[in-house]
């Protein structure tokens, strides 16, 4: 019996003794807030008699997990390590000891200790967790509010394992657009969209802390939203939420809306007070009330469109609102009623002062579409960039050349070799400028093959914008008068309808062009009223009264209220109801514009008209003919407006003629 007990013992010895433990064959890395193995086992299945097993974490000797009696042990657990490290129990009896520990964190990393216990001897191993992964972003927990106007702060911090030098890219873009509000990569921050563009920064002396917070300055209403930080830092990703709501008004839009309400009013008072000093004909008193009505409320829009621009306005819809509204008195001021009361010579002056407008906007416009190329350039070939600088610089130049020589028409109109010279590049500058400007326009915004149509079709233009419509149709085709002027609309609208289409097709990329069309659009009719001016010569505008009304008045109505509209729209959504205000401001325009240019082409067929309802003796065959050849001739140039202003404001001008003005103007013709 004692044999037995010794040949037992000794076979139990022989299976237990020289047990080898083994772990990891080298250190873990783990991602932080995963799970992770810890390895642990041993060559050979031990007897689960007296077997016992612990893990501890060596830097603090912190008890990890517990196996002994058979079963797991979690009530010997330190707190740390609760419900997060756990055996696979079922695997024990193989000789697995391995410890699976969850939601693993920073501080996890570091040496464990797996020692197994038998009731002969004991072994362990190491296992070391030699990094824990990690990327955490976290931002605002609480919306942020603020005031339009103010600079606020989006906070977005950001913590890793990998140093902030090494993060590959951190971007603030606002949920349900597609563009990035600002970039950090590559050690970089990288250019970004228009509408934030010099309003946006990191704070760079914090940003190697993990302050990744963005600087918003100058609040918009349409920045209200949620905003997005996302981070990628080696095979990590992750971002934070901000919210920016409760904005309200500031000063500036505040200013903006009693600007507007100040405009509409005083367009209103000045064109009722004007009526009524016009019946009671005082020249001077209306003259000075119809100059008012001109200018102040169109001033006042300036200004309204300016601090608009300041708070909520693009550049470009700025720039391009505001020389608007600082330039349109000069049209209005050549449909007014009193303008053969204006100082000085009303000829020279009312020839220059539709051109110097279309020279001075047009100006304006190519600048601001030379800065917008300028900022897409570097992807440009240099020569392409050298071709595009020379066609913008000729384009300044012609129009500069217009300007001066229109301003000394204006201010001294004297002959000489240098008016004459003057004289020759206005003229030409006129019927150029177009086709030059659609050709920069092709080659500046990426479609460069459209210019080509241009250069094929220019000579074409020239030739037709250089036709002379009066001498030549009077002198040899004997056209009527108005049938000449209906071809040259119909000639008008022809190129035009093309010119605007051009304009689309090459601004096609850009994400203003609806607004840049509607600019192209109202300075294709300008140019179009400067082409007639020099095809007709002295050209009269039947029912400047209401004409005057409609320019001063209705447009800047529409305008104020539009403006006001956008500004409570994005009060209450915080986001733009029209998107660019130059399709209302340049709609509108356009179409005050086309119904003066209309009005002037259909002159001839007005006067028919009132001389039949004036006149029902005319009415007669036999006065019928005589009547049909005065009307075929050209109206008498020194035509003055002060039957029409006796007449009041509202009604017909009285268009009889005499048998000796009709006689006259026959003459004049055939001269």
């Amino acid at each position: 019996m004692y044999i037995h007990k010794c040949m037992l013992a000794a076979a139990l010895f022989m299976i237990c003794d020289g047990f080898l433990v083994k772990g990891p064959s080298g250190p873990l890395v783990v991602a932080l807030g995963s799970s992770v193995v810890l390895p642990c086992y041993v060559d050979k299945p031990l007897p689960l008699k007296g077997l016992k097993m612990i893990w501890i974490r060596t830097d603090d000797n912190t008890l990890v997990h517990v196996y002994q009696d058979y079963e797991s042990r979690p009530d010997a657990q330190y707190q740390d390590y609760h419900d997060r490290a756990h055996f696979f129990t079922d695997q024990i009896k193989h000789g697995n000891f391995s410890l699976k520990l969850d939601n693993v964190r920073a501080e996890d990393k570091g040496f464990y200790r797996c020692k197994v216990y038998t009731e002969q001897e004991s072994e362990e191993t190491l296992v070391q967790i030699k990094a824990v992964e990690y990327l955490s972003v976290s931002g605002s927990d609480d919306p942020v509010s603020a005031f339009v106007g103010e600079d606020v702060t989006l906070n977005c911090s950001v913590r890793s394992h990998i140093p902030t030098e090494h993060i590959e890219r951190v971007s603030w873009r606002k949920t349900g657009e597609d563009v990035n509000i600002l970039v950090f990569e590559k050690n970089k921050t990288l250019p970004v969209d228009e509408r934030y563009r010099d309003r946006v920064e990191f704070f760079t002396d914090e940003m190697r802390k993990g302050n990744f917070s963005l600087s918003l300055k100058s609040v918009r209403t349409e920045d209200k939203g949620v905003y997005i930080c996302h981070v990628i830092a080696g095979n990590f990703s992750s971002n934070a939420t901000v919210v920016l709501e409760q904005l309200g008004f500031s000063v500036l839009h505040i200013l903006v809306f009693i600007l507007c309400i100040i405009a509409s009013g005083s367009a209103l008072l000045l064109s009722s007070l004007w009526c009524q000093i016009h019946k009671l004909q005082k020249t001077n008193a209306a003259l000075l009330l119809q100059i008012s009505s001109v200018f102040v409320p169109n001033l006042i829009m300036f200004f309204a469109f300016w601090f608009w621009g300041v708070v909520e306005g693009f550049l470009s819809e700025t720039v391009a609102c505001c020389a608007h509204y600082l330039l349109r008195p000069l049209l209005l001021l050549w449909v007014s009623p009193h303008s053969e009361h204006f100082p000085g010579d009303r000829k020279t002056a009312m020839h220059c002062i539709v051109h110097l407008q279309y020279s001075l906007f047009a100006n304006v416009v190519y600048s601001v579409l030379f800065q917008s190329f300028w900022k897409k350039s570097l992807s440009y070939e240099q020569s392409d960039r050298v071709l595009i600088t020379i066609l913008f610089a000729i384009m300044i130049l012609i129009c500069i050349t217009n300007i001066v020589f229109l301003l000394a028409e204006l201010i001294r109109n004297k002959d000489g070799r240098m008016r004459a010279v003057l004289d020759l590049v206005s003229d030409i500058g006129h019927d150029v400028l177009p086709p030059l400007q659609l050709i920069f326009l092709f080659y500046a915004f990426g479609a460069a093959s459209g210019a080509l149509f241009v250069v094929g079709v220019f000579p074409l233009f020239l030739t037709l914008t250089r036709y002379n419509w009066k001498d030549t149709c009077v002198e040899k085709l004997e056209c009527l008068r108005s049938a000449r002027r209906a071809a040259w609309l119909i000639f008008m609208i022809v190129v035009n309808t093309i010119m605007v289409y051009s304009y689309l097709i090459a601004l096609k990329k850009e994400k203003d062009c609806e607004g840049w069309v509607c600019v192209a659009a109202f300075l294709q009719v300008l140019w179009g009223i400067v082409v007639l001016k020099h095809s007709f010569g002295d050209l009269d505008l039947p029912f400047r009264n209401i004409v005057h009304v409609t320019g001063s008045v209705v447009v800047v109505l529409v305008n104020s209220f539009a403006l006001m509209t956008e500004l409570i729209m994005k009060m209450v959504n915080g986001e733009r109801a029209m998107g660019d205000l130059r399709k209302v401001v340049f709609s509108s325009e356009c179409i005050f514009a086309s119904l003066v240019l209309l009005l002037i082409i259909l002159e001839p067929f007005i006067k028919k008209v009132q001389q039949r309802f004036q006149n029902p003796a005319s009415r007669s065959p036999q006065n019928h003919s005589s009547q049909n050849e005065a009307v075929s001739d050209e109206p008498p140039h020194n035509t003055s407006n002060q039957d029409q202003d006796a007449a009041g404001p509202f009604e017909l001008r009285p268009m009889l003629e005499t048998q000796e003005q009709e006689a006259d103007g026959r003459q004049r013709d055939t001269a």
